[in-house]
């Protein structure tokens, strides 16, 4: 029996029969091998949603995941029971925005495991073929699923762009915030500074390579002499990410704004301290083009995504993996749900 895990509404979670509607020629069935908890499955969890998209029914989450295809794909010289990774937008390429170049903005994507289209934790999956991503041999099921928040990472980065020998901080030290410390290290820019108030991501950021960490953005302004950082990329769930980020910036500072806050609000800003430094601010959302060059990373082992993940659980153990994600434990950095156990 395929089975699914289910939202049905806040900190309501329940494994569940599922039976996929059936394919269609532009679509490939997986079996689904791994699959990323991300901080945005978070939300729909304990906020019901994030903006626009909200739980009416329920749904199944799941966007960063991989999976071994159930029969050959000859026009991808693709074989059955070969791993793949999978896009989860699909944008529409014919509105302004794809037209630009900018289709992780299309306001017409498909995207799976984002209401109202399901993802991925389930045991069996159709996707559009044109998401399947080919990878190589040697990648794991793990790093497969990986990728996606590679991907927004490397989004992030492009967005940042550091520069030779500048001050950079990280706030937040999750999976994408050290995903990005790690693509920061392999930059030329000059110290890291990494900061999380839970102890035990802050020691996981010093491991991954920055230079000082703190629990608090006055930890960086006593590091910079009261200065601030260059760069700021932002990546918590905190409603006053915002806020931190404004106050860890220097003077003429670029700020990357990349997480999720809870509750979808920011808490208020003063005007004057962001007009003031002349602070130049961009949001990120999801990722370009980006999968060529996250294989590539994580295939020369530039980067190692499977550092980032703390936690492996089944199926049946998907509530649990919420709900320890929920109350921020003491040892959780990412959890991956294995389907193929």
């Amino acid at each position: 029996m395929n089975r699914a895990a289910f939202i049905h509404g806040v900190r309501d979670i329940r494994i569940e029969p599922f039976d996929p509607p059936v394919g269609s020629p532009d679509t490939a069935r997986l079996d689904v091998a791994s699959v990323g908890i991300c901080g945005s499955d978070l939300h729909y969890y304990k906020d019901g949603g994030i903006g626009s998209a909200t739980i009416d029914t329920p749904f199944v989450p799941g966007h960063e995941f991989s999976g071994r295809l159930q029969a050959d794909i000859e026009s991808l010289e693709l074989s059955r029971g070969q791993l793949v990774s999978v896009d989860p937008a699909l944008p529409c390429h014919t509105c302004e925005w794809c037209h630009r170049g900018h289709h992780n903005l299309c306001p017409n994507v498909i995207f799976l495991g984002a209401p109202p289209y399901n993802g991925a934790l389930t045991h069996s999956i159709n996707v559009p073929r044109q998401s399947i991503v080919t990878i190589p041999e040697s990648m794991t099921a793990d790093e497969a699923a990986m990728l996606e928040p590679l991907g927004v990472c490397i989004h992030a980065i492009d967005l940042a762009k550091p520069r030779l020998f500048e001050t950079v901080t990280v706030l937040g030290c999750g999976p994408i915030g050290l995903g990005i410390l790690q693509l920061l290290k392999l930059s030329t820019c000059g110290p890291v500074y990494a900061v999380d108030p839970l102890p035990h991501r802050a020691k996981a950021a010093l491991q991954q390579g920055a230079d000082e960490i703190g629990d608090s953005t006055d930890a960086i302004l006593d590091a910079t002499s009261g200065l601030g950082s260059d760069l700021v990329i932002e990546a918590t769930n905190s409603p006053n990410a915002f806020v931190d980020s404004v106050k860890a910036a220097k003077i003429g500072a670029r700020v990357v704004l990349v997480g999720i806050p809870d509750g979808n609000d920011y808490a208020p800003l003063s005007a004057a301290e962001a007009r003031r430094r002349g602070l130049n601010i961009k949001f990120s959302r999801r990722m370009g083009n980006v999968y060529p060059r996250a294989i590539e990373l994580v295939a020369a082992k530039k980067v190692d995504v499977e550092s980032l993940v703390s936690h492996h659980f089944t199926l049946d153990g998907t509530p649990d993996a919420f709900a320890m994600q929920d109350a921020n434990d003491s040892e959780l950095i990412k959890s991956i749900i294995r389907l193929d156990q």
